[in-house]
């Protein structure tokens, strides 16, 4: 089986598993206290987690799992490389049963963001499985997707802002009075998949805080969707994988829609 088949397959196994769990009691029961993340583990994000981790020991898949909440897994003494799993990303989401979480799996061939292959991500509201293999395009489900390529009549502005110091929202504060189709849905992997989609024209995050599992698998998905993935700095995005980093980063459609929004920035 092809990399992304597995990783499709799996993700569909987690929407199997999780999708009556969110907005329910269950969803938070347990005390799994804080996961390799640094956030708190919720039951529905274990259950996830294990799904993907059971069935990829039941195929001996030879790889290192990098999880939010396990954190780093061996699954083989000689591993083919790497799954960066964000096994629900949009926790709060989930918990309060806001229809907006997924599943978010990568697989890289060395531990560098750039070296990922394949990548997959599954709407778990929906089981709508966004994927993409290196070189080879962007799917949702059995079709192609691009980037919206035209120039948008309601340009939309992805700004993730949670959390962000006086500073920060200083310096976006022009964005948000220019442009008033900003959005933050709770969901990094999923707004980088509605992006690659041509839902939205820009997603920001300058907070320094997003970890490489909330945003790997999308990091491929808009590259392969014909977008531009930068850091802070707007050059080409790449990093190291652990669970320690925090980083910022840009997705775009284009570099005209990019100048333009970045323009207002202090």
């Amino acid at each position: 089986m092809d990399t992304i088949e597995i990783l499709r397959t799996v993700s569909k196994l987690v929407y199997e598993n999780v999708k009556d769990l969110a907005g329910t009691k269950e969803a938070v029961s347990g005390d799994f206290g804080r996961g390799a993340g640094g956030d708190i583990s919720r039951n529905i994000d274990i259950v996830a987690e294990k799904t993907v981790i059971d069935y990829l020991k039941e195929i001996n898949f030879d790889c290192v799992v990098l999880g939010e909440e396990c954190g780093r897994v061996e699954l083989s003494p000689n591993p083919k490389g790497f799954v960066i799993m964000d096994a629900i990303d949009g926790t709060t989401n989930a918990v309060r049963g806001i229809q907006f979480f997924c599943c978010s799996l990568a697989f890289a061939a060395d531990e560098k963001l750039s070296s990922i292959t394949d990548a997959a991500i599954t709407n778990l509201s929906t089981g709508d499985v966004y994927w993409a293999s290196k070189g080879k395009g962007a799917f949702l489900n059995d079709k192609s997707i691009s980037v919206y390529k035209e120039k948008p009549i309601y340009k939309v502005v992805g700004i993730n802002s949670s959390g962000s110091s006086p500073e920060l929202m200083s310096r976006l504060a022009p964005i948000f009075e220019k442009h008033n189709h900003t959005r933050h849905f709770g969901a990094n992997a999923l707004e980088m998949a509605f992006l690659a989609q041509g839902l939205i024209d820009v997603f920001i995050d300058l907070r320094k805080k997003i970890r490489i599992q909330d945003m790997a698998a999308g990091y491929l998905l808009v590259k392969e969707a014909g977008g531009l993935m930068l850091d802070e700095n707007l050059q080409p995005l790449d990093s190291d994988l652990n669970n320690e980093i925090r980083l910022s980063f840009v997705a775009a459609a284009n570099k005209e829609i990019l100048d333009e929004v970045f323009s207002l920035i202090k």
